[in-house]
Parts: C-alpha cells; structure tokens; sequence
C-alpha cells in the first residue's frame, strides 16, 4: 500500500526506485546521497517484508514507501507502476550515486535512439576483492552483462512497451535489459556509482564468483530463476522480532 499520496505539480523528472528486504543499515547512505541530487526527483521505496527498521527508516525521511510481494522482479515493477517520472531509475538500497547523476541522464536521453542505460561501478571497501570486481566491470560490459547494481535508467514509455520486470527473484535485470536492446540504444555513462562489496567481503570470494558464473550459465540455458535462487544465498541476515 502506498505510505505517501501523491502531491499535486508538475511530474518529476526521474522517478529513482529502491527495491528493500531488511536493509535498515545500508539505506540511510543512499538516501542522503539521494537528497543531494540536483534536479526534479522523486525516491519510491518499495518494502518486500522488511522485518527491522527499514520501512521506518524511509518514512522518516519523506520518501514515498510501497509494500509489495518479496523479489526484485515484484518490487521494482511495483515502484515502476506507481512512479510519476518520465524516467524511471532503479537503484540498490546500498548503492550511491554521485550528485550529478540526473544530469547525466537527462543529458544521455536527449538522443532519441536511446531507450536507457547504466553507470560504471565502483565497489567499495578497502579488501582485495572489492578492487577485482571493479576491475572485471569493464570485460562484463564486453559480453553484454548489464546488472542493477550498476543503477539501471530507461525512459517510462519504453519501459512499458518492453513489458517491464517480470516477477523473477534474480536476473530480472537481465531480462529487462535484454528485451530494452530490441527497443533502442543502451548506454553507459562515464558517471559511477558506488556499490557495497558485502557479498564478496563475507564469504570466500573464489566460490562465490564461481556460483555466481554458475548461476548466469544455468540462467541462459533457461533454467528458471524461480528455481535458481535457491542456489543464491542471500546477503541480509533474517530479521527476527
């Protein structure tokens, strides 16, 4: 149910939608990073059942809150559906985006063949891991691998017309991507944002690559991310209260 109704005015220009599960301790840095944005920009953020403070985490910040069914897929195409932009923007809770992003955004539509885009990724944290997925950013591009983490944009009507997220708990993102491609031009622009490196720090880097890797060839073969995400373990610890 939507936390927050709409005001009256003119649209915004970019509509930014962060899909949550717990993330009470990552959100409260993208948020700020998102108020200091220039430009015509509303935040949604749509809950997937958080059981800590999340939800009052955004609320208390004056952003828009959804609740929705759990996965990515839901969520974001929830927040879609909901955002009054023209573009939509699709953000990680732990990602921080530099305060001119709109700008580059706004600038890179301007060019009618593109339908949306990307940024370059950063990881943070000071370990050696964080330094070499940021490195391999550059040969994923190569292959055509666009994830969300690397903030997602794509202008409304196009998004609409390539049907949206399906409800997929994982490579949502790739599926939306894939479709955009048919529809127009992808774009990366030279702008990065900053991502959390937790999955990587946290466990041992070699399997969790190599799961990942595993996981994008089981996902290309079509084996259904429904099923795939058993194999995925998940980042946030099970809030329990």
């Amino acid at each position: 149910m939507d936390a927050h109704a709409d005001t009256l005015g003119p649209p915004p220009a970019v509509s930014v939608i962060i899909p949550t599960l717990n993330e009470e301790t990552s959100l409260g840095a993208t948020l700020d990073a998102l108020a200091r944005l220039h430009g015509n920009v509303e935040v949604i953020v749509v809950d997937g059942g958080s059981r800590d403070g999340t939800l009052a985490l955004a609320r208390l910040r004056g952003v828009r809150t959804l609740e929705a069914g759990r996965g990515r897929g839901v969520q974001l195409h929830a927040g879609a559906c909901a955002a009054r932009g023209g573009v939509l923007w699709f953000l990680h809770a732990d990602t921080i985006p530099p305060a001119n992003a709109v700008e580059h955004i706004l600038r890179a539509l301007r060019r009618p063949a593109i339908v949306g885009g990307n940024f370059r990724l950063r990881f943070d944290g000071a370990r050696w891991t964080a330094r070499v997925v940021t490195a391999l950013q550059p040969l994923l591009v190569r292959f055509g691998l666009v994830y969300g983490d690397s903030a997602i944009f794509v202008r409304r009507q196009e998004y609409e017309r390539a049907g949206g997220f399906r409800p997929f708990p994982l490579f949502e993102d790739l599926d939306l991507v894939q479709r955009l491609r048919r529809r127009g031009r992808m774009v990366r622009l030279p702008a990065a944002v900053v991502t959390s490196s937790r999955r990587f720090e946290e466990r041992n880097f070699l399997l969790t690559f190599a799961c990942w890797v595993g996981l994008q060839l089981l996902f290309w073969l079509g084996v259904s991310p429904h099923r795939l995400i058993r194999l995925y373990p998940p980042i946030r610890r099970e809030v329990v209260r």
